[in-house]
């Protein structure tokens, strides 16, 4: 993020979730002019400085200057079960943001360069061990319909002149909010374990190379349309639940039957537990992006303070601090 020319000028919609609030604190503390849409304009909910706080896209005048626009915003889809009306506000959260943005786009005098966009994995449905690009197609699912209305009304900036690329995020991992703070505290009374049969794909990726992953979609005109957003190294449910014990020094072994996962979580538990993706990110790496932490074992290590030789031996050398990883 320090390393984009100039003083970058970004709006940042979902500004205070688990991927936005530490993006703004990285545009913010490298020197960009930062916007963020926010639902309260609470000072304390983003603590990075300077920064602007808008509680509505119309609060932007017309003759407002942006190079950039981090689209981020959406209903979480993991926190309630899948009921008829639970699925029409997850897509209805993120495609009322996103046409905002685009209304916004289309009344700005000054076009932005890029709009970022959010998606995420479930585009490609429930797939098998088939390794998935951009290229790749998608199957049919509530995860993939929620993807592709999110990404059409994304795409609408296109009409505008504006570069378009839709990130399609994986598993993000960190302790201060996503999936990962759900499971830890299982695995850390040593009651963690597979789901199922251990065998579904996990697609990861670490939040900071998140971060710097949007900061060079933003740098490099030639990455349009979808992105994987994913690390190079998926890993097996049975293979993430072992790392992160060893991790925690706790066995994993208990697993979670799919018949119980299933029962109670429904479609929520088919397509986030027991189903999966092997994403690979083809665009990203072809582009020049490097990952700064490529393994999960490497990842687990730095998040949760890991710094035995045992596990410098397995990971390499320990990554650098969050500050710096972005």
């Amino acid at each position: 993020v320090a390393a984009l020319p100039g003083r970058q000028r970004v709006l940042v919609t979902g500004a205070t979730g688990f991927i936005g609030q530490r993006l703004v604190e990285a545009l913010a503390n490298a020197g960009h002019d930062v916007t963020a849409l926010v639902r309260q304009p609470n000072p304390d909910t983003l603590t990075a400085r300077p920064l602007r706080l808008v509680t509505a896209l119309d609060q932007i005048a017309d003759d407002t200057a942006f190079d950039a626009i981090i689209n981020l915003a959406g209903e979480p889809i993991a926190t309630f079960w899948w009921t008829a009306a639970k699925r029409q506000s997850c897509i209805a959260s993120r495609v009322a943001v996103t046409d905002a943005v685009v209304a916004l786009i289309g009344r700005l005098t000054v076009k932005p360069r890029v709009l970022v966009s959010g998606s995420a994995i479930g585009w490609y449905g429930l797939r098998d061990d088939t390794p998935l690009t951009e290229s790749s197609d998608g199957r049919a699912c509530f995860s993939r319909d929620l993807c592709v209305a999110w990404e059409t009304a994304a795409r609408k900036a296109e009409a505008h002149g504006v570069r378009v690329a839709l990130l399609r995020i994986g598993l993000v991992v960190g302790t201060e909010g996503g999936f990962l703070t759900r499971m830890l505290t299982p695995f850390e009374f040593g009651l963690g374990g597979p789901f199922g049969d251990g065998r579904q794909w996990m697609s990861w990726i670490d939040r900071d190379d998140l971060v710097r992953l949007i900061a060079h979609v933003m740098a490099t005109p030639s990455l349009a349309g979808p992105v994987n957003a994913t690390a190079p190294e998926p890993v097996s449910n049975a293979a993430f639940a072992a790392a992160l014990g060893a991790a925690l020094r706790r066995p994993a072994w208990l697993v979670t039957p799919a018949a119980l996962l299933a029962a109670i979580g429904g479609d929520l538990a088919r397509e986030l537990l027991l189903g999966g993706q092997k994403v690979l990110p083809a665009k990203a790496l072809a582009s020049g992006f490097v990952f700064q932490t490529p393994k999960l074992e490497r990842a687990f290590a730095a998040i949760l303070g890991v710094a035995d030789q045992q596990t410098q031996q397995n990971v390499g050398a320990p990554s650098t601090s969050a500050a710096k990883g972005a």
